[in-house]
């Protein structure tokens, strides 16, 4: 009897311990950035899992919200919108936070959207975004720490 009424403690000390970590509501970490003029709170994707899963079979996402991808090396860098519901900007960064593209992407659109040029990240953000935070082709962004791309 006593180990029932303990379970109930316990769940509450663990729930109180993950409310200060910081982790989006799809269990990646989350980390903020400054992109053009605005700070943008970004999921990270660094895991192989998490990256082929992306933003899919999402119906919205807050303004100054996003998710970064985390490659372990600069190559040109295709994406598709499979089963993402929300259009956006993607941008490319490379090794150094340098922005060498910014493209849009429509939902549910299948066909590849290229980087053009070498990029190690790419950011996702609500289409309009970019131009919103008055970030350019060019720029360079200070990076947040992030972990290594894993499998």
């Amino acid at each position: 009897m006593a180990m029932k009424a303990f379970r109930p403690a316990i769940l509450i000390i663990f729930a109180l311990a993950m409310a200060g970590c910081e982790h989006s509501p799809a269990g990646l970490p989350l980390t903020k950035m400054q992109i053009g003029k605005q700070t943008f709170h970004l999921e990270v994707a660094a895991t192989t899992a998490a990256q082929e899963t992306g933003l899919m079979k999402r119906d919205s996402m807050p303004d100054n919200y996003g998710m970064i991808f985390v490659f372990n090396e600069e190559k040109v860098r295709e994406f598709w919108m499979k089963n993402t519901r929300i259009p956006l900007d993607i941008l490319f960064l490379d090794n150094s936070g340098r922005v060498v593209s910014i493209r849009q992407m429509e939902a549910y659109d299948l066909h590849l959207t290229s980087s053009l040029y070498p990029a190690k990240y790419a950011i996702e953000l609500n289409k309009g975004a970019a131009a919103d935070s008055g970030v350019k082709v060019g720029d360079r962004l200070t990076l947040p720490d992030l972990p290594k791309e894993s499998g």
